[in-house]
């Protein structure tokens, strides 16, 4: 499978090191057993601070799946993300169980900190200059909240936007403590009729914001992610932090 490992990667790397991530990555995904069709595999390699960060991006049996690992060396990063490849592969192949809250995270991942996706929680140290430096506008898609808590488990998502049908509005599914999942939307409303995963229910509607309000509040919060609407369109919006300390902003398609 080494052949069809793609690979991007910072500059200063050998042909023989991008050649050994190729291999150890097809070795990790061949791994979990006969019948799984893994295919189009893409590793990216980037410094960060205080190290290196690998991700990996997959389809396996048609199911997108990511995963991404940071450490202090290059083969530290390349061991833990093809642990965390192998077991990805295995969690999607089976039957969908909740992933353990707190989990491991990689250095800074931008994991779920002390405050809410809305701002709500305690605040305080200096406003950093933050900028977003990365926008995408995908179309969401339509689905229940479990189904995603689901996806955001496989891609390795600390929160992730879609569009919930039982409101026909915007709302994001993160992960935080007591149970690992909480559901929030762009305005308030009731639980999920039928509840198939230990999912919380934020009681608020996420706020209106422009894209700098929201960045003041995210960063003055010191939030690691900031759930919010639209201050015309209603539509929501998540602006994050990106391992590099500067925010990436995903936005519903209008």
């Amino acid at each position: 499978m080494g052949e069809l490992v793609t690979v991007r990667a910072f500059e200063g790397l050998t042909g023989e090191v991008l050649a050994e991530t190729r291999a150890r990555v097809a070795a990790a995904a061949a791994a979990p057993g006969v019948g799984t069709l893994v295919e189009a595999l893409r590793v990216r390699l980037a410094a960060v601070a205080g190290g290196v960060l690998a991700q990996v991006n997959a389809e396996v049996d048609g199911r997108r799946i990511r995963v991404q690992e940071a450490a202090a060396g290059l083969g530290d990063s390349i061991d833990r993300v093809s642990d965390a490849l192998r077991g990805r592969i295995r969690a999607v192949t089976g039957a969908w169980a909740p992933r353990p809250w707190p989990g491991h995270r990689a250095p800074d991942s931008g994991g779920p900190g002390g405050g809410g996706p809305d701002g709500s929680g305690p605040g305080g140290g200096a406003v950093r200059e933050l900028r977003v430096v990365r926008r995408k506008e995908p179309s969401l898609v339509w689905c229940s909240p479990a189904a995603a808590a689901r996806t955001m488990d496989a891609m390795d998502y600390d929160i992730h936007l879609f569009t919930d049908p039982a409101t026909e509005t915007d709302a994001v599914v993160y992960r935080v403590g007591p149970t690992g999942y909480r559901l929030a939307r762009t305005v308030p409303a009731g639980p999920p009729g039928r509840r198939t995963s230990p999912i919380t229910l934020s009681p608020h509607g996420a706020p209106r914001l422009t894209e700098a309000q929201a960045v003041d509040r995210l960063a003055g919060a010191e939030l690691p992610f900031l759930f919010f609407a639209h201050p015309v369109s209603g539509r929501g919006r998540v602006l994050y932090r990106r391992f590099d300390g500067r925010l990436g902003l995903i936005a519903g398609h209008a």
